[in-house]
């Protein structure tokens, strides 16, 4: 717990996760177990033709011979087994799920002349006018221990004086973000725009009419028939969403490209008030965007980079507080904000706990999960204080993706997760080379570590991040190959530089 204090008005921040080895819920498990078993038919199917080949392989001409004889005059059975094949053949094909490969992404870079250095960002908030001293203290107390580094970008209405944040200036904004990562993607992947079948684009803070799916319609001339989406309102977490419904569109239409687009504005949502828990965004959020080029066509999975594997979301809307723990709302001068509660770290980690429960049977192998599962029943049905067996997930993922929130939310799970520096490495470097970019910062992430050169063919990623609501939201991917960078990451600049040693 940590307490900043400034002209006589204490902000009291809660700065850890629960332990999330206090308590663990069982019907989040049971929700795991429940998606394992959706996929049963499968799991039992593979060994099954499994055996019969192995079987297959072990006889001789005779037994050949003598299963002819017996299959020429029982013309019955024939039928009977070659209907049984041909209707379970049928049904597992019209069944199984669709894999999805991400073809390539790509994560904008905004120009230089919009890096903001700490004192850059001070003075200019000093000359606004629009903040009194303990704000401008706070603001200074938040970025030291922020994470961030001096090469954050702030959009082009905040380096004039007086700020312009108006709409035209937002939906430029918009337009470089988007437009930037979409040129970079289709331009790596060649694939045309008309081509795409399926468009998501989210955006928490910013849904103009025409909307942000809209412009990129507009602009790439997409064809008539292109089912877009656009999620707004949603949260840090909403880049998950996005790819959910993704996956969900590439299930149910053929042989087509899918784009998620995700991207934060902060044009139009600075605060420029002296509510402190609505100063912490200005500190921390910055401009960044992804764009990721998803296929269910089977042809893309040679030159795919990953397959999505599993997407688990977990809400927490039903209760009041995590409703409001991330609050856009005016202050008492009418100043519009977002507001972060106090509780914001507890109501994650519950969130965060209620998510990676469900997740674990899906992802962890079956000695982590019959451990869990045993300390689970001992203490449903024992007296005994048994403490629940938290599952090692680093047998589970080689590499993590955790949003960049903040410092202490990296810290947290890092400690709660017993995950290692490196884990969280690219989390860490992505908030010091580009601060909270909302929804896009798991794809940053991604980006750091294929620049590194550690994604290796098999290996499975974790992205997780968490938004209003309250939300948490997974999704696991398998590398396809070993995955080298692609042109114009936005870590092409600066790999060798990192990782640096940040703020403690």
């Amino acid at each position: 717990m940590s307490t900043i204090n400034g002209g006589g008005v204490q902000i009291r921040q809660s700065r850890r996760l629960p332990d999330f080895l206090q308590s663990v819920n069982l019907k989040y498990v049971k929700l795991g177990y429940h998606y394992l078993m959706t996929h049963l038919l499968t799991l039992l199917l593979v060994p099954l033709m499994a055996v019969i080949i192995i079987e297959a392989s072990q006889m001789n001409p005779d037994d050949i011979h003598q299963l002819w004889l017996h299959l020429k005059y029982n013309l019955v059975s024939v039928i009977i087994c070659s209907a049984v094949l041909v209707f379970g053949s049928t049904v597992y094909i019209m069944s199984r799920p669709r894999s999805i490969y991400l073809v390539d992404f790509s994560c904008y870079r905004p120009p230089c002349h919009l890096q903001v250095k700490f004192h850059q960002f001070m003075e200019h908030s000093r000359l606004t006018g629009d903040f009194d001293e303990s704000s401008l203290e706070f603001q200074r107390k938040i970025l030291e221990r922020s994470g961030l580094g001096e090469e954050t970008y702030v959009p082009d209405a905040m380096h004039y004086l007086p700020p312009r944040p108006s709409m035209a200036a937002a939906r430029e904004e918009a337009e470089q973000v988007m437009f930037g990562a979409l040129d970079n993607l289709f331009a790596n992947t060649n694939v045309k725009p008309k081509d795409i079948g399926i468009l998501v684009v989210n955006c928490s803070l910013f849904n103009p009419t025409p909307s942000l799916s809209a412009m990129i319609v507009n602009k790439y001339k997409l064809r008539g028939n292109i089912r877009s989406f656009n999620l707004g309102g949603m949260g840090c977490s909403a880049g998950v969403i996005a790819i959910d419904l993704a996956k969900d569109m590439l299930q149910v239409h053929r042989n087509t490209y899918a784009v998620v687009v995700s991207t934060e504005n902060i044009t139009q949502n600075w605060y420029f008030g002296n509510k402190k828990s609505m100063l912490i965004p200005n500190c921390l959020f910055r401009v960044g965007g992804s764009a990721v080029l998803l296929s269910n066509k089977a042809k893309d999975r040679r030159r795919a980079k990953y397959k999505l594997v599993h997407v688990v979301r977990t809400h927490k809307g039903a209760d009041d507080n995590a409703f409001k723990c991330v609050y856009q709302e005016q202050d008492n001068a009418g100043k519009t904000g977002v507001s972060l509660s106090k509780d914001l770290m507890a109501i994650a980690g519950m969130a965060l706990k209620a998510n990676i429960t469900t997740l674990g049977p899906l992802v962890l192998p079956i000695s982590e999960q019959l451990l869990f599962f045993a300390t689970l029943v001992a203490k449903k049905f024992s007296n005994a204080k048994v403490k629940p067996y938290i599952p090692d997930f680093k047998l589970a993922f080689d590499h993590f993706c955790i949003h960049a929130g903040g410092r202490a939310v990296i810290d947290e799970l890092e400690k709660n997760l017993q995950l290692l520096p490196e884990h969280v490495e690219a989390s860490r470097m992505t908030l010091h080379r580009f601060g909270n970019t909302s929804s896009s910062s798991i794809w940053y992430e991604l980006a750091y570590t294929e620049a590194k050169g550690r994604m290796r063919r098999g290996n499975r990623v974790w992205q997780i991040a968490f938004g209003s609501g309250f939300k948490c939201n997974s999704a696991v991917w398998q590398a396809l190959r070993n995955v080298k960078p692609s042109p114009n990451s936005p870590w092409e600049d600066c790999i060798d530089k990192y990782p640096v040693q940040t703020v403690t």
